[in-house]
């Protein structure tokens, strides 16, 4: 008997995905278990196994179809099976009654069973097109050491199974020629997933610098030598942000606050802990026990009130390539420092290698964004419904700070400061208790042993 195969839906907020891939044609065998096809939602890209074995009898929406959740995109029946009725109803919605795709996320190729990449702690690799058109497989800890190294994987070939790249292909790569790049350039590369071997140096013999990997376009978005520029499609994850966040300006009343914080004793718990932690993680533990302290900020609006929430999911916002994503530290109330921070990095890595599942990127109640290691002072962030709040985050400088001292007698001293923008729903939080709660998170990084 045929199956319907629907648009699976990833996540509370999805409505709608857009197929990538198919890696069956039709007529081509599919087996219960495999990967069948490739969509993109608003949040990653995710590879499908099917639920059922059979034949790919028909494919109702191709590459690049923007399809609801649980909408036909394909038929997978026995040969010479009539499915005119089924593909008439394409229209339709069964709410979900059919079957014929596995919900969760699988891997696009295997290792070989009992290899050193089949006993790691996945075995399923991210997919992206490769230099020469075709689909280019790479194993998470071979993608996870190739942006360490710099090394741009989507040109290699694997030798894993299926031509899958694994971590060995990483550890015996050798350059063309060595890539010269100051360490703050990799880290802005890999925060907003640049690949810098394509980038020219300005700097000292020809050092690739952190205003060089800022500067250059991202792929697709050059100019062409006619002077045209090249249209990119308003669709999958850039298309959702640009909804959200204009419902968001249109439905919420986004009111904001600003104050300046003194980072020295943050600095210093930095040396404590041998900067192992980053003061992104720092500003989220004071954040985290800021809201803690101030319910209100920690809120959403409800049909039937305000709901104040006695449990903190805070949301990071990490920069991909192709937008923002905001992982969520599931109970960040309840973790040391030394675990949120762990707990952020991992999600921040599974942001970029296209990794996060469905529940590490939903029901956040607060956001932190961090833009500061682009140079930015101070910016407004757009709050990200339904939370009550989000907290920008702008760059230390050193700069003057008038002091007073023992004496009563002010000076000005050189401090590193740092700028934190809090947008919050004046629907649902007031200005004042805003104001307060921004002020305790001050209080806390210019006195981290009040948190810790």
């Amino acid at each position: 008997m045929a199956e319907r195969i629907i648009m699976p839906k990833q996540g509370l907020q999805m409505t709608e995905g857009t197929i990538v891939e198919w890696l069956a044609g039709e007529g081509g065998t599919v087996t219960a278990g495999e990967p069948l096809f490739t969509i993109e939602t608003d949040k990653v890209t995710i590879t499908i196994d099917a639920l059922v074995s059979g034949t790919l009898l028909k494919i109702v929406a191709g590459p690049g179809t923007t399809v609801p959740i649980t909408g036909l995109i394909g038929v997978v029946g026995n040969p010479g099976e009539d499915i005119s009725a089924i593909v008439a109803g394409a229209g339709a919605n069964d709410g979900g009654a059919s079957a014929g795709v596995s919900a969760a996320a699988s891997a696009s190729a295997s290792a070989a069973p009992g290899s050193a990449e089949a006993l790691g702690a996945e075995t399923s690799g991210a997919g992206l097109a490769g230099a020469s058109g075709g689909r280019v497989f790479i194993s998470p800890r071979a993608r996870t050491k190739a942006e360490e190294r710099g090394i741009d994987w989507r040109s290699l070939r694997g030798s894993g199974a299926g031509g899958m790249i694994v971590e060995r292909d990483i550890e015996t790569f050798s350059p063309p020629a060595e890539t010269k790049i100051t360490p703050l350039a990799v880290k802005v590369a890999a925060l907003i997933g640049k690949d810098f071997s394509r980038i020219v140096g300005s700097g000292s013999r020809g050092k690739i610098t952190r205003a060089d990997v800022l500067s250059s376009p991202f792929p697709g978005t050059e100019t062409s030598r006619s002077g045209e520029r090249k249209l990119l499609p308003m669709k999958g994850m850039r298309k959702i942000i640009a909804e959200r966040m204009k419902q968001s300006q249109n439905e919420n009343a986004q009111a904001s606050h600003r104050i300046s914080v003194r980072m020295d004793e943050a600095a210093r718990v930095r040396i404590a802990f041998k900067k192992d932690l980053s003061y992104n993680d720092i500003i989220a533990m004071a954040a985290v026990h800021a809201l803690k302290d101030f319910p209100e900020m920690n809120a959403e609006l409800c049909p039937e009130g305000i709901w104040r929430k006695d449990f903190v999911n805070l949301g990071v916002a990490v920069a991909v390539e192709e937008g923002l994503l905001v992982p969520v530290v599931k109970d960040a109330d309840l973790l040391s420092l030394r675990s949120l921070a762990a707990a952020i990095k991992e999600l921040a890595e599974k942001a970029r290698s296209g990794e996060l599942g469905p529940d590490e990127y939903s029901g956040g109640t607060f956001t932190l964004s961090n833009l500061g290691m682009f140079g930015l002072e101070e910016f407004t962030a757009i709050i990200n419904p339904p939370e009550a709040g989000i907290l920008a985050v702008g760059k230390i400088e050193d700069s003057p700070v008038a002091v007073t001292g023992s004496e009563g007698i002010k000076t000005v001293e050189i401090h590193p400061v740092m700028k934190l923008t809090l947008s919050y729903d004046h629907r649902i939080v007031d200005g004042a208790p805003a104001a307060r709660f921004l002020f305790r998170i001050k209080e806390y990084l210019e006195e981290p042993c009040l948190m810790l």
